[in-house]
């Protein structure tokens, strides 16, 4: 059935995030901020490896990087756009607004879970290709597998940034059910090149989140989110980058 994946999804994100709150409960505020770096760190390298196999070809007996024209390109002009829409601002006023509607006004960091979450299980390949495999074939298989690391983020994630991560389900939902219920119409774009592109820059905006929870707000990564689309677009276009 389609949008079962994303059904899934939906539901391993909310049970993660109650094991957090429960689990939170019973840590202290230093076991939360390790917590935090441990679950920054594996974002980090989640978002490493990706970008490395978009960046890095073996030829003989060596590995050789390129594509960097490509990166600056896509970051640069999608920040820029982003910028201007100021998304970063929607989501955290989006964030906001949910904050005070679940009741949760005295949570100081109701919002910053909500963003930091979402960006985090949002973000990334597999919740496009899921989504469209899902739409096409009818497999949820890769949405599934991603439930399951979403389940792991966001229960380690709510144990120290409370439950505005569980809301991160809302925009998961949202996002990877348009793209299931419009994936017959997005199947002639989705080529391997831009699966590539998708994938290498999604994998960079996923470290950039990873960067965030282990540093400190350092990146306004949602208004880089863009370039995910400007990526896409550059898979058509004979440019060289």
């Amino acid at each position: 059935m389609p949008g079962l994946g994303t059904v899934i999804n939906v539901v391993a994100i909310v049970l993660g995030g109650v094991a957090g709150l429960l689990f939170g409960r019973l840590l202290n505020e230093n076991c939360q901020h390790t917590l935090t770096a441990a679950c920054g760190i594996s974002v980090l390298f989640i978002g490493i490896s990706g970008a490395l196999e978009g960046l890095m070809t073996v030829e003989g007996a060596s590995l050789t990087s390129g594509r960097a024209m490509f990166v600056v390109a896509c970051l640069a002009l999608g920040g820029l756009v982003g910028e201007v829409l100021d998304l970063e601002g929607r989501l955290e006023r989006f964030g906001q607004w949910l904050k005070v509607t679940s009741g949760s006004a005295k949570d100081t960091s109701f919002v910053e879970g909500f963003v930091t979450a979402s960006l985090t299980v949002c973000i990334g390949a597999m919740a496009i290709i899921g989504a469209i495999e899902d739409g096409i074939n009818g497999d949820y298989s890769i949405l599934a597998t991603k439930a399951v690391l979403d389940l792991v983020i966001i229960m380690v994630m709510s144990c120290s940034l409370g439950k505005g991560c569980i809301f991160s389900a809302i925009p998961v939902g949202v996002f990877q059910g348009t793209v299931t219920a419009l994936a017959r119409l997005a199947k002639p774009l989705m080529t391997e090149a831009a699966l590539e592109n998708l994938s290498l820059i999604g994998s960079i905006l996923i470290f950039c989140v990873g960067l965030n929870l282990v540093w400190g707000k350092k990146v306004r990564v949602a208004n880089l989110l863009p370039a995910v689309v400007l990526a896409v677009v550059l898979a058509f276009l004979p440019l060289g980058l």
